[in-house]
């Protein structure tokens, strides 16, 4: 009945008009890292704790921080950006299933498509963060490596937080996508794997700070240290629990 009425034309007027709004609240905020992980962490977990460390030392070194404006990791994002006193962002989405915006958001959107939130995410971002999560973490995980790897967005930094999380994907991807040619030794080290928050900070603060070099210094000094395969790398620690 509605595609009968015109109701899919107009639906491409609401889809457009939400892009707008996107672009025009966000269009002021500066650099800013977008901040990824599950809505149901607590906040006695690890990953909770490590996110608020992490967002406010992005803070602290200026850049704003964007979550999706929910509860768990996305509620420690904008909780470490405001503890620092930095620009705290949340990108909301309307669910089945109410989506109550925490508390800690300086600036506060909501979205009825997933998909257009998906691109405020990566147009506004300056690198992308992303702590133990689900589905929805791993969409953002691998779309982002996918625009990167296919040339369709500029080259950001990517940093995985919690080895211990992690280790069995990094495992596969090593072991089986490499393995089976499906993806390139390179493609591993598009994304920093720790589970320290100042080295997650010093690792996009450092990228950047490389990337704004004059060409011929960026050609010595490349902005992507070589990383050693995951599951190579020295196990001590793993994401405290």
């Amino acid at each position: 009945m509605e595609e009968l009425t015109g109701g899919e034309t107009w639906r491409v007027f609401r889809i457009m008009s939400e892009f707008v709004e996107g672009f025009e609240g966000l269009k002021d905020i500066g650099p800013a890292i977008s901040v990824f992980g599950s809505a149901r962490t607590r906040k006695d977990d690890w990953s909770y704790k490590c996110t608020m460390k992490v967002a406010d030392g992005l803070a602290r070194r200026g850049f704003a921080v964007i979550s999706g404006g929910g509860p768990g990791i996305m509620e420690a994002a904008n909780r470490g950006a405001r503890l620092a006193k930095g620009v705290s962002i949340g990108l909301n989405i309307q669910l089945p299933a109410e989506q109550r915006p925490n508390r800690y958001q300086d600036i506060s959107m909501v979205f009825r498509h997933f998909f257009v939130r998906k691109v405020m995410f990566v147009k506004y971002a300056s690198g992308y963060v992303i702590m133990p999560g689900g589905f929805g973490t791993l969409d953002e995980f691998f779309e982002s490596l996918t625009l990167i790897q296919t040339g369709k967005t500029r080259r950001f930094p990517i940093v995985l937080m919690g080895r211990k999380y992690w280790e069995g994907l990094l495992h596969w991807m090593e072991h089986m996508m490499l393995g089976e040619g499906t993806i390139s030794p390179e493609d591993l080290n598009l994304f920093f794997l720790t589970d320290e928050p100042e080295e997650a900070v010093d690792y996009i603060v450092k990228f950047h700070r490389e990337s704004i070099l004059p060409v011929g210094e960026r050609r010595k000094r490349s902005p992507l240290p070589e990383r050693k395969p995951p599951l190579s790398r020295d196990r001590k620690g793993g994401s405290p629990e």
